[in-house]
C-alpha cells in the first residue's frame, strides 16, 4: 500500500495553474490584490488539474491519537492517562477542536493508532471491508476508529520507538484513513493529533529531516518550566545520537524517533496527495509528519497547505524546509487540529473567488 501510494503522487498541473493565474488577472480587482490567496488558488488548481478547482468542502478532521515511551523521561508534567481522557473529550464534543469544527461544519474522526489505554466503543478499522464510511460524515457526531498498531511506542532514548514493520503499519493506517474520508465525500482533509509527550518525537523528527540542532527544533510543548525544557532538549539529543537517523530513509526515521500518530499523519498526507485532495496542516506534529511524507514522495508537498504557524519553534524550521507559508499566525500551540480549522475559511475563500467573482468583461468594468 505504501509503495503504490507513493507511486500515485505527482506534480502539480502546470496548465491548470496557468489558467488560474490568467483568471485571477481578469477578475474585478487589481492584479495581485489578494496576495497569498491568489497563490493558494493557483496551487489548488494545479492539484486538482482544473480551473477553477473544486471548492474544498466538505471538510474532515482526522485526529490520530497515540502514546509515547519517551514519556518515562519526564519531558512533560502531564500524566500519560490524559491522552485517553482527551480522546473521550473529543468524542463527547467538549474539546476546542470540536467547537471549531462545529463553527466550520467540519466532521471529526478520531483514530486510535496507539493509545496506551484501550478505548471502548471504537468502530472497526476502515481497512475492514465490512466497515462503511459511516460515523462523522453521516451523523455529525465525532467517531472513534480502532486501528492501534501497538499500545504506545517504546522509549526512543533506550531503543527504537517502533520497528520498521510497526512504522509501516501506522503509515498505512493514515493512508486508509485518507481514502476512507475521501470516499465518504471529503473535499479537504485537516490534520489533528493527540498524544501526551508527542512534541518530543516531533522535535527529533524535525531535527533528523532538516539537520538543525535539537535546541532549534525543540519547544516547550504543553508549557514546561526552564529546567524541564533544557532536559527535553537533551532527551532529543540523546535519541538522535543513539539512532543517527538517515533522512534518506523516512521509514527508518519514523521507526527510530517517531510516534504512531506522526507515522499515521505521514500516511494521511501521502494518501491525500495520491488522490489529489488538499490537506490543511495543523501544528508542529503535522509539519513533522509532512517532512516524512515529502521524504517519501517530494511531490506530496503540492497537496499541503500550512494552516498556521505553531508557537513551537520546530514548526517554523519545518515550514521553512518545506517551503510553505502559514496562513495565520496566532501563537497557537494546542494541536488537535485547531489551527487548521481556523484557517479553513481562508482556504475556502481563496477558491470561492475563482468560482464567483466576475471578470472585467462580464461585469462591464473598465480596466486600467
Amino acid at each position: 500500500m505504501l509503495e503504490s501510494t507513493i507511486a500515485g503522487t505527482g506534480p502539480l498541473d502546470e496548465s491548470a495553474m496557468t489558467a488560474a493565474r490568467h483568471l485571477q488577472d481578469r477578475l474585478t480587482k487589481p492584479a495581485g490584490s489578494l496576495g497569498a490567496l491568489e497563490d493558494l488558488s493557483v496551487r489548488l488548481a494545479g492539484l486538482a488539474g482544473a480551473c477553477p478547482p473544486p471548492l474544498p468542502s466538505p471538510a474532515a478532521v482526522a485526529i490520530f491519537a497515540g502514546d509515547h515511551g519517551v514519556h518515562a523521561q519526564r519531558v512533560t508534567p502531564w500524566p500519560q492517562e490524559v491522552t485517553a481522557q482527551m480522546v473521550g473529550n473529543f468524542l463527547a464534543g467538549g474539546a476546542v477542536v470540536n467547537a471549531f469544527a462545529r463553527q466550520t461544519g467540519a466532521t471529526v474522526t478520531v483514530v486510535d493508532v496507539g493509545v496506551a489505554t484501550p478505548l471502548p466503543h471504537a468502530e472497526p478499522d476502515p481497512a475492514d471491508p465490512a466497515a462503511g464510511p459511516g460515523g462523522a460524515a453521516d451523523t455529525g457526531v465525532p467517531r472513534l476508529v480502532s486501528a492501534a498498531v501497538r499500545r504506545g511506542t517504546r522509549d526512543m532514548t533506550v531503543t527504537a520507538a517502533l520497528t520498521r514493520d510497526e512504522a509501516r503499519a501506522a503509515v498505512e493506517v493514515g493512508i486508509r484513513t485518507a481514502e476512507d474520508l475521501i470516499d465518504a465525500g471529503a473535499g479537504i482533509l485537516l490534520t489533528g493529533d493527540m498524544g501526551i509527550a508527542n512534541t518530543t518525537p516531533a522535535a527529533a523528527l524535525i531535527a533528523a529531516f532538516t539537520g538543525v540542532d535539537a535546541a532549534e527544533a525543540t519547544g516547550r510543548g504543553t508549557g514546561v518550566d526552564d529546567q524541564t525544557y533544557q532536559h527535553k532538549i537533551e532527551v532529543v539529543r540523546r535519541a538522535l545520537r543513539r539512532h543517527h537517523p538517515d533522512p534518506a530513509d523516512p521509514l527508518g526515521v519514523l521507526a527510530a524517533v517517531g510516534g504512531l500518530e506522526h507515522a499515521a499523519l505521514t500516511g494521511l498526507l501521502l494518501g491525500a496527495a495520491a488522490r489529489r485532495v488538499p490537506v490543511l496542516l495543523d501544528g508542529v506534529i503535522a509539519v513533522a509528519a509532512a517532512l516524512a511524507a515529502v521524504a517519501f514522495a517530494p511531490d506530496a508537498v503540492g497537496a499541503m497547505i500550512a494552516g498556521h504557524r505553531s508557537a513551537e519553534p520546530g514548526a517554523t524550521v519545518a515550514l521553512r524546509h518545506l517551503g510553505l507559508t502559514p496562513l495565520v499566525d496566532l501563537g497557537l500551540r494546542l494541536g488537535e487540529g485547531t489551527g487548521a480549522l481556523l484557517a479553513l475559511p481562508v482556504v475556502t475563500g481563496a477558491v470561492r473567488v475563482l468560482h464567483e467573482v466576475a471578470t472585467f468583461d462580464s461585469a462591464g468594468v473598465a480596466e486600467k
